[in-house]
């Protein structure tokens, strides 16, 4: 079922949606925000279950949260969107724009991954022992972390071959030292028909920690990618 979800709204235009990574909510983007406001209308969500978003009853997965965004931009009334993901909001992007291709007139996948084999090992065994660890015990607290981390063990399940169905601009962009393998960072990119490739000085949260040359890679994307007839940005 929907849940009513939160989010952060600022600036006119055409409409930009930004998605957090696991555990976290829409303040990350608290350096874009402001910046690409002055250009789109910037809608910063709250994943299902994550900052001041309800958790619901429906199944806690990427493919779910894919759906509440389809509902959320139906109840917003907007029919055609630009997308910009960060790590598990990225891989919702992902999959909404294989699902509703219609609904995306311009992707941004930031630190994404196509399955659990993109991070890096030294990242993910201590998500997964995290994650066992978790399930171990029957606490609300240990439950909802088990299943936060849940999400980064078991998902996503995207193949390279699925990515040539994309015919939308798409943005690949991620950190020098990403916690996703550069290799699997490049198959991404060079599986999407287009697809550009960035790669900013930096680990994983390259638009918190480095919004400089984020803001700007992303902006040049937009300007480049903007549709004769629209306003430019």
């Amino acid at each position: 079922m929907p849940v009513q979800l939160y989010y952060q709204d600022q600036g006119s235009g055409e409409p930009l949606i930004l998605l957090h990574g696991n555990g976290e909510d829409g303040t990350y983007f608290v350096h874009q925000m402001e910046d690409f406001s002055r250009d789109f209308r910037v809608i910063a969500l709250d994943t299902r279950g994550h900052g001041r978003s309800p958790r619901g009853t429906a199944p806690f997965t990427l493919s779910q949260f894919a759906e509440d965004l389809l509902a959320f931009l139906d109840r917003l009334g907007l029919e055609r969107v630009n997308l910009l993901g960060f790590s598990d909001g990225g891989n919702i992007a992902l999959l909404f724009a294989l699902r509703h291709p219609e609904r995306v007139r311009r992707l941004v996948l930031n630190g994404a991954n196509l399955d659990p084999g993109g991070v890096k090992p030294a990242v993910q065994i201590p998500i997964v022992l995290g994650y066992r660890m978790a399930s171990l015990f029957r606490s609300p607290k240990a439950r909802a972390n088990a299943e936060m981390l849940g999400l980064m063990v078991h998902e996503p399940h995207i193949s390279p071959a699925e990515l040539g169905n994309l015919t939308m601009p798409v943005l690949v962009i991620a950190g020098t030292r990403d916690m996703i393998l550069e290799e699997h960072t490049r198959l991404i990119a060079g599986s999407i028909p287009g697809a550009r490739l960035a790669l900013i000085p930096g680990n994983h949260f390259i638009a918190k920690q480095n919004p400089g040359p984020f803001n700007q890679a992303v902006r040049t994307f937009f300007q480049e990618t903007a549709v004769s007839g629209e306003e430019s940005v």
